[in-house]
């Protein structure tokens, strides 16, 4: 086998795993993406960029995602393709691509098993697989992230500001760390390596974000999702809840919680990996300053989140991980390094011939580890949605819940058209076509002056359906989860006079007693 090719295989092998692994369970496609592909559908089919067509909102908080789509339907079907094969497909290519980029930094920052043991955990992490079978752009994040960095560590500059500058357009969020990433280029990169910035550099990091930002104030009358003000509104959260959750997942990398269970997994999980974090810095930044950006990324993001205290949907957990996890394996092989030289270079030789030929099986350990643990956390019979092996997180009950509604409505819509009204809108709106008021706001703007919502409505989940939006709006249909009106319209006379149930679906999602859907009475 020609020595190239030789390099070449273990990469192209890791790859394929993580292909293979996001196409074995088949699309599971999350309420979210539901919602990007309805803003690609009305796009192909000459609506334009929009969720409801001839309403300028941006909902949408992923336009790179929504129009990397639509150049990938087009040719394949236009506005009837299949969004959630396409989005499997593409997703799945990616995070091959962020494995394979993982293992070539660590080979760059001289710490390769951690590089090949963060490339294979990351090819089989729920938090990874969850969301690219799920539809969502979260594979596109962690390319563009991952790709920043290793174009900045390599180093190629126009490569990592071209990415730095579509993350942005992929999520706000990845402002975390392409803020540190920008700050390290402009005041310390250069008197570090001596290579001057350059206008090719300076428009490829601008000119997407400035190219789209000019579109959206023409089009929508502002570049910022409406989306993002709406979640800040909508839910009722406990002030300390993102922060604990932050806790819980810095503190479970690997899914320990599905080994030790939840408790012990985060009490013994929060030491040791807080230690392996603090090592792996205090090593890397000796010999390269400029990992310091993405060393900080997984706590700047951790604490921002904190702060803003939205409601933490999974896929939001997702883009820090691979750091994370790169970071503690790295701590891991400097630790086994460390026990190893002190071994070999101590005065105790039975001791050395007794851990000596334990170095490769040590290495071969942290490798596989990792992704054994992990393993865990899949199931190969899973309860609904495709009969396929998967993660057990990736979890649709709802939405597969919310496309039987919409089929038992299709009839219904057909005879009667009318604006249909409800808290989470992506299946409905993606298999319905309908009219959509969303009561969360995302997508309605309307729907902003009637929160906050006072306490009392709160039933039990995160947000409700506020009586009066209905009461103002007068939508044909309604469809939601009972627990979102239990306290609220549920309670209203004015309501129930005016609509009447007209199916119940039976679930106790989220403490629900049914899907409930209204029709307004003529």
């Amino acid at each position: 086998m020609p020595a190239p090719f030789r390099r070449l295989l273990p990469y192209v092998l890791l790859a394929l795993l993580a292909f293979g692994l996001r196409l074995l369970p088949g699309a599971r496609t999350i309420d979210d993406a539901y919602i990007t592909f309805r803003y690609v559908r009305n796009l192909l089919a000459g609506e334009g960029l929009v969720y409801n067509p001839g309403e300028r909102v941006l909902g949408t908080t992923t336009p790179l995602y929504a129009l990397v789509m639509a150049g990938l339907a087009a040719p394949l079907g236009g506005a009837r393709a299949d969004f959630p094969a396409i989005a499997l497909a593409f997703n799945a290519l990616l995070d091959a691509a962020s494995c394979v980029l993982l293992a070539l930094i660590g080979r760059r920052l001289g710490v390769g098993t951690a590089g090949w043991a963060a490339g294979l955990a990351w090819a089989i992490a729920p938090y990874s697989v969850t969301f690219a079978i799920g539809g969502l752009e979260t594979s596109l994040v962690v390319l563009l992230l991952v790709g920043a960095w290793a174009a900045y560590l390599y180093p190629h500059y126009l490569l990592a500001a071209l990415a730095a500058g579509l993350a942005l357009l992929a999520r706000p969020d990845t402002l975390l760390l392409v803020a540190p990433l920008a700050l390290d280029r402009l005041f310390f990169d250069p008197k570090r390596r001596g290579v001057r910035l350059s206008a090719r550099e300076f428009a490829a990091f601008l000119l997407p974000g400035l190219a789209w930002g000019a579109f959206a104030w023409a089009y929508y009358g502002s570049p910022v999702p409406q989306s993002v003000a709406a979640k800040a509104d909508a839910y009722l959260l406990d002030p300390s809840a993102a922060l604990i959750r932050f806790i819980q997942h810095y503190a479970t990398p690997f899914m320990e919680d599905a080994w030790l269970g939840a408790a012990p997994a985060v009490g013994i999980g929060l030491f040791i990996y807080s230690f392996l974090y603090l090592l792996a810095g205090l090593r890397l930044l000796r010999q390269e300053r400029a990992v310091w950006p993405f060393l900080l990324f997984p706590w700047l993001y951790a604490a921002a989140f904190a702060i803003a205290n939205p409601l933490i949907f999974r896929w939001y957990l997702t883009p820090p991980l691979p750091f994370y996890m790169l970071f503690v394996l790295v701590g891991a092989q400097v630790l086994i390094q460390d026990i190893g030289r002190v071994v070999n270079t101590g005065p105790t030789h039975r001791l050395r011939r007794m851990v000596g030929p334990y170095g490769k099986p040590a290495g071969t350990l942290l490798v596989l580890l990792p992704a054994l643990l992990l393993a865990r956390s899949w199931t190969l019979a899973p309860d609904h949605g495709p009969a396929r092996p998967a993660p057990e997180m990736a979890w649709i009950r709802l939405e597969l819940l919310y496309a039987e509604a919409a089929e038992w409505l299709a009839p219904r819509l057909a005879a009667a058209p009318g604006r249909l009204a409800a808290g989470d809108v992506g299946a409905l709106g993606y298999f319905t076509d309908a009219r959509i008021l969303d009561t969360v706001g995302l997508m309605s703007p309307e729907a902003a002056a009637y929160y906050p919502l006072p306490p009392e409505l709160i039933a039990g989940a995160a947000i409700a359906i506020p009586p009066g939006l209905i009461r103002d709006e007068q939508p044909r249909y309604i469809v939601t989860l009972e627990i979102y009106v239990r306290n609220g319209l549920l309670k209203d006379e004015e309501f129930l006079a005016q609509y009447e149930l007209i199916d119940v679906l039976p679930t106790d999602i989220y403490g629900s007693e049914g899907m409930l859907i209204f029709e307004r009475r003529k």
